[in-house]
């Protein structure tokens, strides 16, 4: 019962800090908007908000790295200006990878807006300025990862809305593949969302994504296997891993189990008993 409640307890705390820092960065965009940096340097036509998040409260994700527009770049730098004069000593990094835009879009049958992920918009407005472009083109332009920008692509030339159109037809993005802007594009509703298309991973990728995940979890199984010690003070091996499995609510390897124990030895939270390497013993 109290191993219920402490659970329970510690799973409100985290979705307090959460919901506090949701509700901290509603204040950081009100305050930014008011800003002098807002009213003087903002470039005109584009409308952003900014999620500053505290690391450590939310998963985390690998850095993707994007060339952006110049108005989108002026926009975060004059965005960090504020935030670091605000906050000293703090660091922004920026997410792009999560971050999602709505473009207006102009159709010789029409107008819409296009709701896109930050990538699937730096790939659209290069064709401001151009009518087709080169899988190259794109790249060289953009800087986006090869996988994801293969991706990206595949989304607006080869989904089901199809704003761009590739030269050749077919489902798979080539190196020698051209994208031209689908002049011929209609749609009934005026605003409309363009899907990602999900990608199969790698076993290497998946192996990545795997520890990654695992690495936010640490401090769950950490604080499992203090507090199951901390109650029983001297149990096995067998029993220790049983009672983990009854207690975390994610799968988990046994190997992944036993590499958090033996960082809980060489930290001091536990020992081997000397006659017997297979039992534990808490330490107070």
């Amino acid at each position: 019962m109290w191993n219920r409640w402490w659970e329970s307890e510690r799973e409100q705390a985290s979705r307090w800090k959460e919901t506090e820092d949701i509700e901290l960065s509603k204040e950081i965009n009100e305050s930014f908007k008011q800003s002098s940096q807002a009213r003087t340097k903002l470039p005109s036509g584009i409308e952003m908000s900014v999620h500053v998040l505290t690391t450590g409260y939310w998963p985390t994700y690998p850095p993707m790295d994007v060339r952006l527009p110049h108005e989108l770049n002026l926009y975060q730098d004059i965005f960090k200006e504020f935030y670091l004069s605000k906050y000293s000593g703090r660091r922004l990094m920026w997410q792009n990878s999560l971050g999602h835009c709505v473009l207006k879009a102009e159709f010789p049958k029409g107008k819409k807006e296009l709701a896109v992920s930050l990538f699937q918009t730096v790939v659209l407005m290069l064709f401001n300025d151009a009518q087709t472009l080169s899988f190259q083109d794109i790249k060289d332009s953009t800087s986006i990862e090869d996988k994801e920008l293969r991706r990206t692509l595949q989304s607006l030339a080869c989904g089901k809305v199809r704003v761009l159109q590739k030269l050749p037809k077919g489902r798979e993005v080539e190196d020698d593949d051209s994208f031209e802007f689908n002049e011929g594009f209609t749609a009934p509703l005026y605003r409309i969302k363009v899907n990602a298309i999900q990608m199969k991973e790698t076993v290497e990728e998946n192996t990545s994504t795997t520890e990654r995940v695992f690495q936010d979890r640490q401090y769950q199984v950490d604080a499992a296997i203090v507090r199951i010690m901390k109650t029983r003070k001297v149990l096995s091996h067998t029993l220790l891993i049983t009672e983990l499995f009854q207690q975390l609510k994610f799968p988990i390897k046994p190997a992944d189990l036993k590499k958090r124990i033996e960082s809980l030895i060489d930290r001091e939270y536990l020992e081997r008993d000397k006659n017997n390497p297979q039992i534990y013993n808490y330490l107070a």
